[in-house]
């Protein structure tokens, strides 16, 4: 089998929300440039909770106030949707693709994400599928994987959000998407698969959806600045530049 185009592969681990913003819009720059090839992130954020272009402030059950004395950090975000959270024990994806170069199609690119999502979950005998008019991986009528994305220029950003060992409790604080579904995690659905497992086995089958070679940058030739963190019914929209803007069904 002929060798994929080249992924550049990151687990950066535990690393804030707006470092890992910050980030993502510098590789996205370099991607569109040409500067570098794609690149897929792997993180983890600290309890926090996003809005995108889309979102409603009726979503958000608490104040910013509220937040704060629960350790919840809030951002607003250009992704496309609503609201969603992040925290530990989530496996957050930001995917840097220029999809020119595999399917100029904002629909195909998030389906090819859920399809990854679904495939692992199979591997855990956990059977994982679509919900129709809602993005995102649901097992039954429980969302345990969300998705927003971001796309400029065909290259994209952010991207998804797998439960893992999830504190569930930290979504009371919003209606995730606008959707009253019940959310859930492998955890809670019987799955005791640690997070390297989990992230190794998932960076597979998102690779097989892409026809992807993933690779590990040396330090050498690494393009992530010392900086950010240091180590360690879906929505559209259109940015300013006319391209594809923003896909959200997460949340």
């Amino acid at each position: 089998m002929p060798a994929g185009r080249v992924c550049e592969f990151r687990d950066l681990g535990r690393i804030a929300y707006d470092d890992a913003f910050a980030l993502q819009r510098e590789l996205a720059e370099k991607r569109k440039r040409g500067e570098i090839p794609d690149q897929l992130l792997i993180v983890e954020h600290p309890h926090v909770i996003t809005m995108g272009r889309n979102g409603h402030r009726e979503n958000m059950l608490a104040s910013e106030e509220m937040l704060e004395r629960a350790g919840v950090s809030f951002h607003l975000t250009d992704r496309g949707g609503d609201v969603t959270y992040h925290g530990p024990g989530q496996i957050v994806g930001y995917p840097i693709l220029d999809l020119r170069e595999w399917k100029r199609d904002v629909v195909a690119y998030v389906r090819a994400i859920e399809q990854a999502v679904i495939d692992l979950l199979g591997e855990y005998g956990i059977e994982g599928g679509r919900v129709p008019g809602a993005t995102g991986v649901w097992v039954g009528d429980a969302k345990v994987c969300a998705i927003g994305v971001h796309i400029s220029r065909w290259v994209t950003s952010h991207g998804f959000a797998l439960n893992v060992d999830t504190d569930l409790r930290y979504f009371q604080y919003i209606v995730p998407c606008g959707l009253t579904k019940p959310v859930t995690s492998l955890r809670q659905l019987g799955c005791e698969a640690g997070r390297a497992d989990v992230v190794t086995r998932l960076t597979g089958h998102f690779a097989r959806e892409f026809g992807l070679e993933i690779r590990r940058p040396t330090n050498s030739d690494s393009h992530v600045t010392d900086s950010p963190g240091g180590p360690g019914s879906a929505e559209s929209g259109r940015s300013s530049d006319g391209h594809p803007g923003g896909l959200c069904a997460v949340i």
